[in-house]
């Protein structure tokens, strides 16, 4: 999943990605609510928005009623410290899917995330490719039966490759989709995922690279 942190609060909003990146996540960070909204369209391709309500430039709750309702817009989980129950009705109304209160338990954010990732509709589903499949939600990969253990960043690189369907992902898709917007366009971490990918799951091999374009699942 890709997720985009809007937190103006510097260091909780690095506690909160660096702990959502330890899940295998793709995380971007925001500081204030026209960043947030910018990096929306210019990025795109997130699934989840981490938003606190209290922001600067634009409030969360401007952020949240520009995005809702849109058909490519992410799930949105309100992240704050008004955290009653008219604070609540009033987030969610505004069109907030999740709303959590701050403080907050980080096993319970996390639990919250993957939830509205599931809803989303491409994270809590099997996928099959010949004697490859992968379960997205409970994170186990199986090759003609036997189990595959993969790092996080493998198991995402596999995920996007297979609901990709055999459409060609780039290097600089996978980097976006799997890593975050400050990753080295130019480093060759992908590749080497890919090669590690290919070896756990043993011959015959099921990724393909086509040079100068990308990586696809053939089988």
């Amino acid at each position: 999943m890709r997720i985009l942190v809007v937190e103006d609060e510097r260091r909780l909003a690095a506690r909160i990605a660096e702990g959502l990146r330890d899940q295998g996540m793709a995380v971007d960070v925001s500081h204030d609510g026209a960043d947030a909204l910018e990096k929306v369209e210019i990025s795109g391709g997130y699934d989840i928005l981490v938003l606190d309500r209290d922001l600067p430039g634009r409030s969360g709750d401007e952020v949240c009623a520009e995005l809702a309702g849109r058909p490519d817009a992410p799930m949105i989980l309100m992240l704050t410290a008004l955290s009653g129950t008219d604070d609540r009705v009033d987030g969610l109304t505004l069109g907030a899917d999740d709303y959590l209160g701050k403080p907050f338990s980080f096993a319970e954010l996390t639990l919250r995330v993957q939830s509205l990732g599931r809803r989303r509709g491409s994270h809590g589903v099997t996928l099959v490719r010949g004697d490859l499949t992968v379960d997205t939600l409970r994170r186990t990969v199986h090759r003609a039966g036997r189990p595959v253990v993969l790092t996080a960043k493998e198991f995402a690189v596999l995920r996007l490759l297979l609901a990709a369907d055999g459409a060609v992902l780039s290097h600089e898709e996978l980097l976006e989709r799997a890593w975050d917007e400050n990753a080295d366009p130019f480093t060759n971490t992908v590749r080497v995922t890919v090669n590690r990918l290919r070896r756990k799951l043993g011959p015959p091999d099921v990724i393909e690279t086509l040079v100068g374009s990308g990586y696809r699942i053939t089988r």
